[in-house]
């Protein structure tokens, strides 16, 4: 996978993931591409549904200008791909971070039915349906805290594996270090909360990080089992993180139950950006284990080539164009890379 994507919000662009989206494609060095969806007209051929769509598409090209200057500004050597597509915005983002590393968004904290049924809703949808990491930035990460610290909710299932193995990596990239954190919320049941009880959880932790330690020497592991309701616990052990990663295991039928109650609390809790990871496809010889996923020499796209932080005089922006076959995600899109 050889690229970070930013879902562009035209309304209300979040400075906080446009930095975090442009600083991670530095540190693994690989392009950002931004990408804003603009909603399709319902009405057909109504003069005022295409004036509508018209002021969509205006105000959509202000917005992915804007955000390419100010990722310009940050990041001279950056290479740097936009595309603007009409579709619904959490459908596109789906189906482009098949190709890309992560997905980043921003969140305008939608109230609960609006996110999950609302046409603008991104933040649950694509998160609980992505085949990539999704990472939500709601506020700036907490860089000025020493030591840097990434926080990972582990819980023992395959999905907590996954957020390690993601969240040592991204330890590792950032010079920080790592805690894991299984929260054991308390029992009604007295003699689950006795010293074996917690010995047994302490074990299952050390399991779920062994060999860890091994692979990246320089990232520093600490464990930690702590009691209450996981959402409330990880949340609070994050409050000066740089990011909270944690695995995706829901599996129910709408996009809230499918992302599970956990991630979905944190969302909204967590004080800093919230990474949600997904189980690797295992369904064919070709699909990577995601650990290797940014760190693969197979890509599927081309690579650009010009190398990064160069500080090289930037081509001139120019516009590919491409039909895509009519759909619920994708109608036309036009791309740039510079």
């Amino acid at each position: 996978m050889n690229e970070i994507l930013l879902g562009v919000d035209p309304r209300e662009q979040s400075v906080p993931a446009l930095v975090w989206a442009a600083d991670e494609a530095v540190r693994r060095g690989l392009v950002l591409r931004l990408v804003v969806a603009v909603l399709p007209a319902h009405d057909g051929l109504r003069y005022d549904a295409l004036a509508r769509q018209s002021a969509l598409r205006l105000r959509a090209e202000s917005a992915m200008a804007n955000a390419e200057d100010v990722v310009r500004e940050l990041h001279h050597g950056l290479r740097i791909a936009t595309e603007r597509v009409n579709g619904v915005p959490a459908t596109v983002l789906r189906d482009m971070a098949q190709h890309a590393a992560c997905v980043v968004v921003g969140s305008r904290r939608l109230g609960r039915p609006a996110e999950m049924f609302s046409e603008s809703s991104v933040v649950v949808p694509l998160t609980a349906q992505a085949d990539c990491p999704v990472v939500v930035v709601r506020s700036p990460e907490h860089t000025t805290v020493h030591p840097p610290t990434v926080v990972v909710g582990v819980d023992g299932s395959e999905a907590s594996q996954a957020a390690v193995a993601f969240a040592v990596e991204e330890a590792s990239l950032r010079e920080a270090r790592l805690r894991a954190v299984w929260v054991w919320p308390r029992s009604v049941l007295a003699h689950d909360d006795g010293e074996e009880g917690l010995a047994e959880r302490r074990r299952l932790l050390a399991e779920s990080v062994a060999g860890w330690a091994e692979r990246y020497p320089d990232v520093a592991i600490s464990q930690q089992v702590v009691r209450g309701h996981p959402v409330e616990q990880l949340a609070l052990q994050s409050q000066e993180s740089l990011s909270l990663v944690v695995g995706r295991r829901g599996r129910g039928g709408y996009s809230g139950m499918r992302l599970g109650s956990t991630a979905h609390g944190l969302l909204h809790r967590a004080p800093c950006p919230v990474i949600t990871v997904p189980l690797p496809h295992r369904e064919g010889p070709d699909d990577p284990a995601w650990a290797d996923r940014s760190r693969s020499g197979t890509t599927d796209r081309p690579m650009p080539a010009a190398p990064l932080g160069t500080g090289a005089r930037q081509p001139q922006r120019g516009m590919v164009g491409r039909e895509a076959a009519p759909g619920p995600s994708a109608g036309r899109a036009e791309r740039r890379a510079s």
